[in-house]
C-alpha cells in the first residue's frame, strides 16, 4: 500500500544529523522537459549505524517506505546494522563485492606510507575509483533494475545509502535521477556536493599518529574519499560503450519499460 507522501517544502533549511554523514533531500532538482524532482521522496546519505535517537527520530518523521543500504558485508560488519526505524522497510542490494575490497581497505586503515605509496601514487587511486564506477555500471544492472522498479511501484519516500553515500549511493541516485530524465549538469552538482567538509566521510586510519594521518599520507588517500566528477563520467562513458545511449540502457539494460519510466516520473516528479 502506498503511504501518504509527506510535504517538504523547497525553502526548508536541510538538517544537520549528528552521526549520520552526507544526508540530503534529492528534491528540486530540474528535468530536460522543465520539471524538478518533488521534495521529500528521494533521500541519500551515508549510513544509518551509528545514528543518534535524534537523528533516528528526525528520519522517522520524513514518511520513509524504504532504505536501500548499498553496503555488503564487510561494510556491515565494520560498520554495523542500520538503525530499526518503524514501519519502514530495508532492503540490502550489495553493489560490490567484500573480497573485491576487504584487503585494499585494510591496506588503507593499516598501511605505512611505502604501502600506500605504491597501491595508490601516481593516479592509481583515481583510477581504481573510475575502474570500479564502470564495473558497477556494467554488473550491477540487476540492483539497479531491482531499484528503479521499486521505486515506480511503492516504495516511496525512498533514502538510498552505501557507506559513505558518495560512490555507491551516489551512482544509484545518478541513474534513478538519469532515468526520471534529470539534466545531466544537475546529476553532477549533486553528486559533488559530498565533497562538502560536513558531509565527508570521515578517513579511518589505524594508525593516527602524525606519521600515521600525515600530509602525504592524506594525498594519497584523497581520490577515495572525494566525489570526482571524472569518476561519474566513467560511468556514463560506460552507458555509452555498452549501449550507446541512456534509453537503450534503461531498456535494454536494467528492463525498465517507458511504462515503468513513465511510474517513475509520476511519483517522484513534480506535475507539469
Amino acid at each position: 500500500m502506498t503511504q501518504q507522501l509527506p510535504h517538504v517544502p523547497s525553502t526548508e533549511p536541510e538538517p544537520e544529523l549528528a552521526s549520520v554523514r552526507n544526508f540530503r533531500d534529492v528534491g528540486g532538482l530540474p528535468t530536460v522537459d522543465g520539471r524538478r524532482v518533488r521534495h521529500g521522496v528521494l533521500f541519500r546519505s551515508g549510513h544509518l549505524a551509528h545514528a543518534s535517537a535524534a537523528d533516528a527520530a528526525y528520519l522517522g518523521s520524513l514518511g520513509l517506505h524504504t532504505v536501500f543500504d548499498f553496503r555488503n558485508a564487510a561494510d556491515q560488519k565494520l560498520e554495523g546494522p542500520d538503525v530499526e526505524l518503524p514501519g519502514v522497510r530495508n532492503v540490502n542490494l550489495p553493489l560490490t563485492d567484500p573480497a573485491d575490497g576487504a584487503v585494499f581497505w585494510k591496506m588503507v586503515r593499516d598501511g605505512n606510507l611505502d604501502e600506500l605509496r605504491q597501491i595508490l601514487a601516481d593516479g592509481k587511486a583515481a583510477d581504481r575509483m573510475s575502474a570500479t564506477y564502470r564495473v558497477i555500471i556494467k554488473e550491477r544492472t540487476a540492483e539497479h533494475s531491482q531499484v528503479l522498479h521499486a521505486l515506480a511501484e511503492d516504495s516511496v519516500p525512498a533514502l538510498m545509502h552505501c557507506a559513505a553515500g558518495k560512490d555507491r549511493a551516489g551512482l544509484s541516485i545518478a541513474v534513478t535521477l538519469l532515468a526520471l530524465g534529470v539534466e545531466r549538469e544537475a546529476i553532477e552538482a549533486d553528486y559533488l556536493k559530498s565533497n562538502d567538509p560536513r558531509r565527508r566521510y570521515k578517513v579511518h586510519r589505524s594508525d593516527d599518529s602524525s606519521a600515521g594521518m600525515s600530509p602525504e599520507v592524506m594525498e594519497l588517500l584523497s581520490p577515495l574519499f572525494e566525489a570526482r566528477a571524472e569518476y561519474l563520467a566513467a560511468a556514463f562513458e560506460t552507458i555509452e560503450e555498452i549501449w550507446g545511449t541512456t534509453d537503450r540502457y534503461l531498456a535494454e539494460g536494467l528492463k525498465v519499460t517507458p511504462e515503468v519510466r513513465e511510474r517513475l516520473r509520476t511519483r517522484l516528479l513534480d506535475a507539469s
